[in-house]
C-alpha cells in the first residue's frame, strides 16, 4: 500500500533538494482534469452565446497571464476565444461617439496647456507648423485636432497629377490584382466588398467593354491601356487631421457604410483580414482626367466622425445602423450635372483623430508610385509619376 503522505513528504524534500543544490525548479499549475472535463460537458450543452460569456474571462486571462499559467487547459479540450472575436466584442461604436462628446466639452484656461502638452509629448505633435501655436487658443480637444497648418509648410506639388491628400504614413501601394487589395504586405479585402454594388457608375463616363465588362475590376476601368491602382495612407493621432484632394477631379457619388470602428494602426491591420470593409467608410467616386477615381475615407475608434466639408447632410457614427447596408447620395442633379469639381490640394474634410484615406484609380500602365511601404509622407507631396 503507497501511503499519500509519505508521497507528498518525499516531493517536498525533492524540491528542497534541488533548492539547496542550485538546480533549475519548474513550477506547474496543477489542474483537476476530471473536474474540468465534466465541467467543459455542461458548457457544450448551453448556447452558443452562453459558452462564449462565460468563456471570455478565462480567454482574456489566458492571453494576459504571464510564461502559459493556462496552457494546461488546453490538455483537457479547452480552447481559448481568438483575440479577434474578443477585439470585435468591445463597444467601440459606444466608445467613440463618448469620445467625441467629450472632446467639445471646453476646458478651463489653466487646464489646457497641460492637456495640449501631454498630447503633444505623447504622440510627436509638431506644434511649429500650426497656424495658431498659442495651446489657450484651443477651447476643447476637438478644435484642438482639427487645428489648420501655416499654408506655407506644406505646398502643393504642381509637377505631379497625383499628390498625397494628407500627412500620413503609406500602408500599401500598387496595382490591383484579381479584384484584391492589399490593406497591409500580406493581408487583402476584397474590391467589390469594400466598394459596394457597381450601380452608383451610372453616373461616370461609359465602360469601354459595356457589353461585357468582365470581372468588378475591368468594369472601373473606363479607357483602353488604362489599369486600376490603390494607396493607403495611415494617419496616427498625432497627425495633421484634415485631408485634401489628391487632383484635379469632379465628385459624382458618395456612398456612406455605417459599420464597426475597429482600430487602423498596422499592426491592428495585419492581425484582421478585410479591415476596412468591416469599418465604417465614406466613398467618394467621380472622374479624373484618366478616368475612374475614388477616395475613401475609413473610420477607425474614436474616430466616428467622418466630415467632407460639401456634404451638408453626411452623419456619421449614427447609434444604431443595420449591419451590411449602406446610404448612396449622388451630387449629379438635373441642375448640376458635373458634380463636385475639386481642386488638387484643396480641402475636403477632416476626421476626428487619426484613420486611413484609401486611393483607387484608374491611370495609363506606365504609371509608377515613387513610395516605399511604411514611408512617412506629407500632404502635398507627390505620389507618382507617368
Amino acid at each position: 500500500m503507497i501511503n499519500m503522505g509519505d508521497t507528498k513528504i518525499g516531493s517536498w524534500r525533492s524540491l528542497a533538494l534541488k533548492c539547496h543544490h542550485g538546480l533549475p525548479v519548474k513550477f506547474r499549475l496543477q489542474f483537476p482534469q476530471l473536474a474540468l472535463r465534466r465541467r467543459l460537458g455542461q458548457l457544450s450543452c448551453m448556447s452558443r452565446a452562453t459558452v462564449r460569456l462565460r468563456s471570455w474571462p478565462l480567454s482574456i486571462l489566458y492571453y494576459i497571464l504571464p510564461f502559459g499559467a493556462l496552457k494546461p487547459l488546453a490538455k483537457v479540450g479547452w480552447r481559448p476565444t481568438s483575440r479577434v472575436t474578443i477585439y470585435k466584442s468591445i463597444p467601440t461604436r459606444l466608445l467613440s461617439r463618448a469620445w467625441g462628446r467629450l472632446n467639445q466639452v471646453d476646458l478651463p484656461t489653466w487646464l489646457r496647456k497641460p492637456i495640449f502638452r501631454l498630447y503633444i509629448w505623447t504622440f510627436g505633435v509638431n506644434m511649429k507648423e500650426a497656424a495658431i501655436e498659442d495651446l489657450q487658443h484651443y477651447r476643447n480637444l476637438g478644435e484642438f485636432f482639427r487645428r489648420k497648418l501655416k499654408p506655407q509648410v506644406r505646398p502643393v506639388c504642381d509637377s505631379h497629377c497625383v499628390i498625397s491628400p494628407a500627412d500620413g504614413k503609406i500602408l500599401h501601394f500598387g496595382r490591383v490584382k484579381n479584384c484584391e487589395v492589399e490593406q497591409v504586405k500580406g493581408v487583402t479585402y476584397s474590391l467589390e466588398t469594400f466598394l459596394g454594388p457597381r450601380n452608383w457608375t451610372e453616373n461616370l463616363s461609359a465602360n469601354r467593354n459595356e457589353d461585357d465588362p468582365g470581372t468588378y475590376q475591368d468594369a472601373l476601368v473606363t479607357k483602353e491601356g488604362n489599369e486600376l491602382f490603390h494607396c493607403v495612407v495611415y494617419l496616427a493621432p498625432g497627425d495633421y487631421h484634415c485631408f485634401h484632394s489628391p487632383t484635379d477631379w469632379r465628385v459624382a457619388h458618395r456612398r456612406h457604410f455605417p459599420g464597426s470602428l475597429m482600430s487602423v494602426n498596422p499592426g491592428v491591420a495585419r492581425w484582421i483580414k478585410e479591415l476596412f470593409c468591416h469599418n465604417e467608410r465614406v466613398v467618394l467616386s467621380g472622374e479624373w482626367t484618366h478616368g475612374f477615381f475614388s477616395l475613401t475615407a475609413v473610420g477607425a475608434t474614436n474616430v466616428g466622425s467622418i466630415r467632407i466639408y460639401f456634404d451638408k447632410e453626411l452623419r456619421t457614427n449614427n447609434p444604431r445602423y443595420s449591419k451590411g447596408t449602406y446610404n448612396d447620395f449622388s451630387y449629379v442633379t438635373n441642375n448640376n450635372r458635373e458634380g463636385v469639381s475639386m481642386r488638387k490640394g484643396e480641402h475636403l474634410g477632416e476626421f476626428n483623430l487619426g484613420s486611413t484615406i484609401v486611393l483607387l484609380f484608374e491611370a495609363p500602365r506606365d504609371f509608377t508610385f515613387n513610395l516605399k511601404a511604411g514611408q512617412k509622407i506629407r500632404f502635398g507631396e507627390p505620389l507618382g509619376t507617368m
